[in-house]
């Protein structure tokens, strides 16, 4: 964690001692030069107003006085509002085949997230199915069929241009005829703005559905770090278009600005599961508030 999050700790904290960590007092000024630090580490607007906002009320409850005291206070605000959004995905066993669909716009790094989960479920003694229905962008269904081998997992495929919602569904009939605890659906990455392939993604949740009572499980929205307040509005279309029920974070490792998150945990509220924090196949953690404050941070 403290190694992907080594260009977001840098810049943060780097900004953050020069104005707590030295000897003045707390005034108006001290404000507004922590506004613009937050600002500029994709916090956004809104999330740095109350963060700032709350901040200053638990300093003023505990009397501090000294600037280099707020660091310590900041830390505990943001750990607070990571709190909000932890909560791990859990495979349920007793509801097999368990179906994650893994959506988001082009470039994200879905089908990379899609291997790396594979390889974590598969390594935990799960049986993973991969369900290859991003049919449209060249090389697509290789790519994931290299990355399913890494994984030793199988990968339900059609030819290309096929109907995607017909191999996820097929995925889910391979699954439930083999024994399978979890099917990864791999889509093609679209613009969010673009109202007919949303539309394609309903359809593939109808279908899913049908097959089977509560599939979707999961629909799992992964966001790149590196587009920072973009990413907000991109879960947002999103969530209201197809019930998003947990995020991954990729490319953190690429990027200063990891603060997003903070953003996204105070805007949107929706469950951080998954941080990709480079480019191997190991590079993959559950999300942990603790351990994310941590790496932003430093030891408490």
């Amino acid at each position: 964690m403290r190694r992907g999050l080594s260009k977001t700790h840098e810049r943060l904290l780097g900004r953050l001692k020069g104005i707590l960590l030295s000897q003045r007092g707390i005034d108006e000024g001290l404000w507004e030069e922590l506004e613009e630090v937050l600002i500029s580490s994709d916090v956004g607007i809104r999330a740095t107003e109350e963060l700032l906002s709350s901040l200053r009320k638990r300093a003023a409850r505990k009397g501090v006085r000294e600037a280099q005291e707020i660091y310590s206070l900041l830390r505990e605000e943001v750990l607070e509002i990571l709190k909000g959004c932890e909560a791990p995905w859990e495979l349920d066993p007793s509801d097999a085949p368990q179906v994650v669909m893994v959506l988001g716009a082009n470039g994200v790094g879905k089908t990379t997230l899609v291997g790396k989960l594979a390889h974590r479920f598969a390594s935990e003694g799960w049986k993973v199915i991969i369900a290859a229905a991003d049919t449209f962008r060249a090389a697509a269904i290789e790519q994931l069929e290299i990355w399913a081998e890494r994984a030793s997992v199988p990968v339900i495929r059609h030819r290309e241009g096929a109907d995607p919602s017909a191999v996820a569904y097929d995925a889910l009939e391979a699954a439930s005829a083999r024994g399978y605890n979890l099917v990864l659906v791999d889509t093609a990455g679209r613009l969010h703005t673009k109202g007919d392939l949303i539309e394609e993604l309903k359809k593939m949740r109808r279908v899913l559905g049908k097959r089977k009572e509560g599939a979707p499980h999961e629909v799992l929205l992964v966001l790149d770090a590196t587009t920072g307040q973009n990413a907000i509005a991109q879960a947002r279309i999103f969530t209201e278009a197809l019930g998003v029920t947990g995020l991954a974070l990729t490319k953190l490792d690429g990027t200063a600005r990891g603060g997003v998150i903070v953003a996204i945990a105070r805007e949107l509220g929706l469950p951080v599961r998954w941080l990709g924090t480079g480019e191997g196949i190991e590079d993959l953690l559950p999300f942990s508030a603790e351990d994310f404050t941590e790496a932003l941070f430093g030891p408490s």
